[in-house]
Parts: C-alpha cells; structure tokens; sequence
C-alpha cells in the first residue's frame, strides 16, 4: 500500500536509490566472479541497458511528480482567493485555519516537488529515446 503523507514522494526515493545501488552491487560481483565466456560482453551490455533504462524511468517519475506538485499547488491558489475578500473582523474565526491549513499544504506540496526536482539534478544525463 502506497502512502499519502509528506514524506511519502522523500520515501520512494530513497527506495529508488537503494533499488540502483543494489543493481551496482550485482554489477560488482558479477566483475569478481570473472567470467571467461563469451557471454560476459553480452551480460555486460545487458546490465548497461538496464541501468539506462532505470534511470531514465525514475528520470520520468521524478519529472512528473514535480508537475503533478505545481498542478496542486495551482489549485490550492484557487482556493487562497476567498483570502482577498476576508477582513479582520470575520465572524467565523475558522475560515482564518482553513486559509492557514492552505498555506500549510502548498508548504508540502512545494516540498515534495523540491525533492524530486533535486533528484533530477542529481542524476546522470541521459542520451537516446
């Protein structure tokens, strides 16, 4: 099951990076095991290809995540316009947290897009379709 809270886009990083430093530690053991067969030019293109194609593929889900980010934010701002017509003296002291409960989520959306903006700039650039 998928978690919903903050740091739920911050975990699936992580599990990302774990998930391409256990495929370095394969590639690792796979040069100790020296292969002397014509397969290991083959196994190592594979692996190669492999590693691409993940990072291109969590490339895409980092890029997407971040749009995914702005567009909630955009709408959070829909919300934040009821603010112009408020005055001091509402009768309603509760709209004042609902509008604070706003900024709060853009606070966390804007994280969470931060993150994986940062994810792309730490990653290798990648060539090809």
């Amino acid at each position: 099951m998928k978690q919903n809270g903050p740091s739920s886009s911050i975990d699936d990083g992580v599990r990302r990076f774990a998930d391409m430093a256990f495929f370095g530690r394969l590639a690792i053991l796979i040069n100790d095991a020296q292969l002397d067969c014509e397969c290991r030019s083959r196994l190592d293109e594979t692996l190669a290809r492999f590693t691409a194609l993940e990072i291109r593929r969590i490339a895409r889900e980092h890029l997407a995540n971040a749009r995914n980010q702005r567009e909630r934010i955009e709408a959070i701002l829909f919300f934040l316009q009821d603010l112009d017509e408020m005055g001091a003296t509402e009768r309603d002291r509760s709209v004042y947290l609902d509008i604070a409960l706003l900024f709060d989520d853009i606070a966390d959306t804007a994280k969470k897009g931060a993150f994986s903006m940062r994810q792309l700039s730490l990653s290798p650039v990648q060539t090809g379709p």
